[in-house]
């Protein structure tokens, strides 16, 4: 009786908020009637999960039959689950030849949801019972000021800190001094830093491409890359351009000259490499001839670990910082002809570490759409993952790569790894699925699906050891707000550990630092955390969207170009890498950066991401293979462990204070005139352009992460923390009245006009300006990303029914609808939960 209160009281008060957003987004035409609010009406669930849940829905061109029946998944009682048909048909195939039965799965995780779901939601509800109180914070401590409210500017951060410790949000220290003490760690994540990719593991070939991104030839990746810049003058031709690729052979043998100089001479002066014998038991060591018969060696011959046949090609192994080159040699290739020393390719150690994405970058949420992920994770453990695809007139099947197996100069065979170690990223505690629902007919945390379906497919690899050559499984976790959240998701992982029969311990944790409350008390997180955390990072896109939503009622917060030079961004960059060296992660584990969103823009990266490791982080994420090994330039450059050793000795950087300083406008701001009406509509198109065009790609393909043209027309990598930071921004101007909604439609109307012409040779995307506005399921739901943000959940969701049976918009097709259809469903800070589950 009380779920059935809460529930009509949940809906009563989302209907009110609906109507009042209604008159806004009608369209012109009254044809849609009843039905075309209905259809709205389920859009607005979209708000929950991407400001602040970020969970999509993704859907291939599914056959006739799925579609008909995809809202109901043909749900079978299993004991007490009922578990889609698509989802336990996967887990089955998963299954084989781990020693575990399907049933005895099921039942076990049963238990597991019984402990666990109770926990679950009280955690989400202490994050609004939090949220409500900081409302409360800034609403006493604001002043108006020409009709805005503003933050008082003296004390504010002295006063929060108190307010902040006295109410729960920082946690007190639960011990004294600690260091982590991680057991069972791969080599990539402890000792080596190099370059991270993520890639959204419901795409096989990209998932493929990433595995492999281990190994990237460096002539490629200058070849195909601005980081020399093309003669925009020389009239491109077909083929390969001798010009260009004698540009390429210079800038290569630089590479090698600063890492692996040679003694009075360079790499250009080399006209013969080969390998000579060097006395008895059929040692080897480098020959190196330049033009006039004198022998070149390398200042630090250590460096020179190997060699390896590669059908015609000598490939000789070097390496520097912990991180292997491979230089190729054979004159009668197409390239090594046209090199003086017969220098075919030269190709680095690029991406180490790859996380396979189940959360941000993916679009899924169905049983059908997690079997696939799970699926494609199983080949990826199992080794066997292949994707076909068309490339020209041929078509061609990508598979893992095969280890590398070398001979030392002493003889010795040595094999280093053909692919990442790949982490899996599950998605966080807010989320719940329908793909299995509870006796009482609730969804269940997708998060603890998740964990367990992914941990029984790493069995496979903790048997053949071709991933973790030390038998762990590493899963990074999203979206935890402070070490409570950290200690329930460590309690999962023994829960699966009995359920599975692993050692305790095998699950290791990454910690994203990408929420406020986590980032104040991260120092508490890895107290938590410390015998399984091999991994945290800072994100600056979802850490902003979750700062604004925080802070919401503290004021107008500033443009997003001063929110990153701002005093908060640089403090919590820089307390990230002093708490992870205070409690000795360095030579344990990865301590990582954000993504550089921008693919085509190369030579920029090149030229800025170093910073990125002269701060101490010894991972940071890159957009594609190509990226990663032009970044990989940067750990030759830097020795990270050095400059951590230089950080750690130095002490803290950070101060709790500056993190707490909120990136918002003071009445000072608005009287110097910082804030425009040309700057106020450029901020507010930059925003909308990037909202729709993301999400019409979503809604209109199913695809949760590509590189798409911003506002000035540049590719940038989106996934829905793009959604999230500008959603949130959008939210927090119409709160302050810096804003208005008539001119966020207006804003929203003038980008559909820009995106259609962006997408002007993309058949599969459907007109979305014109006629079509406000009809379209996409800028319906971008609107209410931004209408709705000040109110959606701190990370709380509740997920549709899908055995609720909605009407069709004759608009729209089947598949967006029911992308729209399946977004969890948000409920308001004053709001309880819409579900309660009884056990």
């Amino acid at each position: 009786a009380t779920a059935t209160a809460t529930a009509t009281a949940t809906a009563t008060a989302t209907a009110t908020a609906e109507k009042k957003i209604l008159h806004l987004l009608r369209p012109p035409s009254s044809s849609s009637g009843t039905s075309g609010k209905k259809s709205y009406r389920r859009l607005g669930v979209l708000v929950g999960q991407l400001a602040k849940g970020h969970h999509h829905h993704r859907d291939h061109h599914r056959d006739h039959h799925r579609d008909h029946h995809r809202d109901h998944h043909h749900h079978r009682r299993d004991h007490r689950l009922q578990i889609a048909t698509p989802l336990r048909d996967a887990v089955a195939e998963i299954a084989q030849g781990t020693g575990i039965q399907p049933e005895d799965f099921w039942v076990k995780f049963e238990q597991m949801l019984a402990e666990l779901m109770c926990d679950n939601i009280k955690l989400l509800d202490k994050r609004d019972q939090l949220q409500r109180s900081i409302d409360r914070y800034y609403r006493d401590k604001s002043e108006d000021y020409n009709g805005r409210k503003y933050p008082r500017v003296s004390g504010t951060c002295a006063e929060e800190e108190v307010y902040l410790r006295r109410i729960g949000y920082i946690a007190e220290e639960t011990g004294g001094h600690f260091q982590v003490n991680v057991p069972s760690l791969d080599p990539e994540i402890s000792l080596i830093p190099a370059p991270q990719l993520v890639v959204p593991v419901d795409n096989a070939r990209y998932a493929l491409n990433a595995a492999n991104a281990r190994w990237g030839s460096l002539l490629d990746a200058f070849y195909g890359t601005d980081v020399i810049p093309k003669d925009q003058d020389k009239k491109q031709k077909k083929g390969y351009d001798h010009q260009r690729g004698a540009k390429v052979f210079s800038k290569a043998e630089r590479v090698l000259d600063q890492h692996f100089p040679l003694l009075h001479t360079k790499w250009s002066d080399v006209v013969s490499i080969g390998l000579k014998d060097a006395g008895f038991n059929g040692r080897k060591e480098l020959s190196l001839r330049k033009s006039n018969g004198q022998v070149a060696v390398l200042v630090h011959s250590q460096k020179f670990r190997g060699f390896r046949r590669d059908g015609g090609a000598l490939v000789l192994l070097f390496c520097n910082n912990g991180l292997h080159v491979e230089i190729h040699v054979d004159r009668t290739s197409r390239i090594g002809r046209t090199h003086r020393a017969g220098i075919k390719d030269v190709v680095l150690e690029s991406a180490l570490t790859t996380i396979c994405d189940m959360e941000d970058s993916v679009a899924a949420v169905d049983a059908h759409d997690k079997a696939r992920i799970y699926r494609n994770w199983l080949g990826l453990m199992k080794g066997n993952l292949s994707a076909s695809f068309r490339k020209g007139k041929k078509t061609v099947t990508r598979r893992l790569n095969e280890d590398r197996v070398y001979t030392t100069p002493q003889g010795v065979r040595m094999v280093l790894p053909g692919r990442a170690l790949l982490l899996c990223r599950n998605v966080g505690i807010h989320m719940y699925t329908d793909a299995v629902k509870t006796a009482h007919n609730h969804d269940i945390p997708e998060g603890l699906l998740d964990l367990a379906v992914t941990c029984l497919a790493a069995m496979h690899d903790l048997k053949s050891k071709s991933n973790s050559r030390h038998g762990s499984i590493y899963i990074v976790k999203p979206k935890m707000h402070g070490p409570d959240e950290v200690a329930f998701v460590l309690r999962s992982f023994e829960k699966v550990e009995a359920m599975l029969g692993l050692e305790q311990g095998t699950i290791k944790i990454g910690i994203m630092d990408e929420e406020r409350r986590t980032t104040v008390n991260l120092r508490e997180c890895l107290r938590v955390a410390r015998n399984r955390v091999f991994f945290i990072n800072t994100g600056f896109l979802d850490r902003t969207g979750d700062e604004i939503h925080t802070a919401m009622l503290c004021g107008p917060t500033l443009p997003k170009k001063l929110i990153k030079s701002a005093v908060w961004k640089s403090a919590y960059e820089a307390w990230n890498v002093d708490k992870g060296l205070e409690v000795g992660l360095m030579g344990v584990g990865q301590i990582g950066k954000g993504m550089w969103a921008a693919p085509d823009m190369m030579a920029m990266m090149v030229k800025n991401k170093v910073s990125e490791l002269e701060q101490g982080a010894t991972c940071a994420w890159v957009p594609s293979p190509t990226a990663a090994t032009l970044h990989a330039l940067h750990y030759h450059m830097v020795n990270v462990l050095q400059v951590q050793n230089h950080l750690k000795s130095r002490g803290s950087r950070a101060r709790l204070r500056d993190i707490l300083t909120v990136p918002v406008l003071t009445d000072n701001a608005e009287k110097k005139g910082m804030l425009t009406p040309e700057q106020i509509s450029r901020e507010l198109d930059n925003n909308a352009q990037g909202i729709l065009g993301y999400v019409a790609r979503w809604v209109h393909k199913g695809v949760g992460c590509s590189k798409i043209p911003d506002i000035s027309g540049v590719g940038l990598m989106e996934d829905r923390a793009t959604l999230r930071i500008s959603s949130q921004h959008i939210a927090n101007w119409i709160k302050h009245r810096i804003i208005t909604r008539e001119q966020v439609i207006a804003s929203f109307r003038k980008m559909a006009n820009l995106i259609d012409r962006q997408n002007k040779g993309d058949k599969s995307m459907p007109q979305l300006g014109g006629a079509h506005f406000l009809r379209d399921l996409a800028v319906r739901a971008s609107l209410d990303l931004c209408f709705e943000g000040d109110i959606s959940p701190n990370g709380a969701n509740t997920t549709h029914n899908p055995t609720t049976q909605q009407p069709n918009n004759p608009q729209t097709t089947n598949n967006e609808q029911q992308r729209a259809q399946t977004m969890p469903k948000q409920h308001t800070h004053t709001n309880s939960h819409t579900y309660t589950v009884i056990w």
